[in-house]
C-alpha cells in the first residue's frame, strides 16, 4: 500500500457547507455540481472562475442528477422532484416510498442509459435510534420509481465499472462494499467486495479511474482510500477534513480529483482543528478518471 501524504490537496471553495456532497461533473458546462444535504440546497460552481449558484431546497437532498434541459430531478426526503433551474419551481415526480419520518434519499448515480440510481439512509426527524432499513431505487421517466431488493441502513459507494457489467455499492455501516453483475438495470447476485477496517471510519461516496481503482472517501477518518479493482488498497490520500463524503474526478482529461466535506456534528474543538470542514477540495492522483454519467432519462 502506498501512502500519499506528499499529495497536495488544496481548497477550492470554502463552502461550510453541513453536508457537502454528491459533487458531479458536467464537462459540456465546465462546472461542478454538488449539494448541501442539511442546509439544502443544489450548487452549480464553475470551476474556471468557481463563480457559485445556488438552489435552495425545502428538505434534506439526499441526490441529484440532470435532464440536460434546464431542469435536475432532485431526491427530497419527501419524494422525488423537477427542479426547473431557472424558475425554481418544484414539480413532483414520486412520492418518497418510505416513512420520510424516519428515511430518507442518500446518494444517487446515474448510469449510461439515464437510469438514476437512488440509496437510503435511517435519519429519524426525531433524532431517536431505529433499526429500521430501507430499499435500493431505481428511476427512469419511462419505467419510474422502482424498488430493487437490496436492503440498508446508510447506501453510498455507488459505481460501474467501464462497460457496466458491474455495480459497486457500499452498505456504510457495515463497512462493507460490494459488487453485482449488472445489465442494464437488472442486478445479479450480491458479491463482497471490500471490508473497510473498522478503525478507518465507513465507506461514503467513490468514483473509479481509469485503470479500475475503486476512490472511496472514508467518512470519519479524514482519508480517501483508493482500492484495485481485486480490491487490494493500494493508496490512502489525506484530506484536510474528517469527514469527506464524495469524490469525482473532473476538470480537463478528467486529471483532477474532487472532495466534498461535511462539517455537522463536529465539536468547536473539532472545528478549531479543521476549519475547513464542508469545503471543497481538489488534488492531482497521477491517474486519470472514469466518467460519471449525469444525465438522467
Amino acid at each position: 500500500m502506498q501512502a500519499a501524504a506528499a499529495l497536495e490537496v488544496e481548497l477550492v471553495l470554502d463552502a461550510r457547507a453541513a453536508i457537502g456532497e454528491s459533487a458531479l461533473w458536467v464537462p459540456e458546462e465546465q462546472a461542478l455540481y454538488w449539494s448541501d444535504i442539511k442546509a439544502p440546497a443544489l450548487y452549480r460552481t464553475n470551476l474556471k472562475g468557481l463563480q457559485t449558484q445556488s438552489w435552495k431546497l425545502p428538505a434534506d437532498i439526499g441526490a441529484f442528477a440532470l435532464d440536460g434541459a434546464g431542469r435536475a430531478l432532485v431526491a427530497l426526503r419527501s419524494g422525488l422532484f423537477w427542479l426547473d433551474l431557472a424558475s425554481c419551481d418544484l414539480t413532483l415526480v414520486a412520492e418518497a416510498p418510505f416513512d420520510p419520518a424516519i428515511l430518507r434519499f442518500n446518494e444517487g448515480a446515474c448510469d449510461s442509459a439515464g437510469r438514476f440510481w437512488i440509496g437510503i439512509m435511517v435519519d429519524p426527524l426525531d433524532g431517536q435510534a431505529s433499526d429500521e432499513k430501507g430499499l435500493l431505487y431505481s428511476f427512469r421517466s419511462d419505467e419510474g420509481l422502482r424498488a430493487h431488493d437490496d436492503d440498508c441502513a446508510l447506501t453510498n459507494g455507488m459505481a460501474w465499472n467501464a462497460d457496466e457489467t458491474l455495480f459497486y455499492l457500499a452498505h456504510s455501516y457495515e463497512r462493507k462494499i460490494f459488487t453485482f453483475p449488472y445489465d442494464n438495470g437488472a442486478l445479479g447476485a450480491r458479491s463482497g467486495f471490500i471490508d473497510v477496517v473498522a478503525a478507518c471510519g465507513i465507506p461514503d461516496g467513490a468514483a473509479l479511474d481509469a485503470a479500475g481503482g475503486y476512490w472511496c472517501a472514508i467518512h470519519g477518518a479524514g482519508v480517501l482510500h483508493r482500492y484495485t479493482a481485486s480490491g487490494v488498497l493500494d493508496r490512502v490520500v489525506p484530506v484536510p477534513a474528517s469527514q469527506p463524503t464524495m469524490c469525482c474526478f473532473a476538470g480537463p482529461g478528467l486529471h483532477d480529483l474532487y472532495v466534498t466535506t461535511a462539517r455537522e456534528k463536529l465539536s468547536l474543538a473539532q472545528l478549531e482543528q479543521e476549519p475547513h470542514a464542508g469545503g471543497l477540495f481538489r488534488f492531482r492522483p497521477g491517474i486519470a478518471g472514469q466518467p460519471k454519467h449525469w444525465r438522467v432519462g
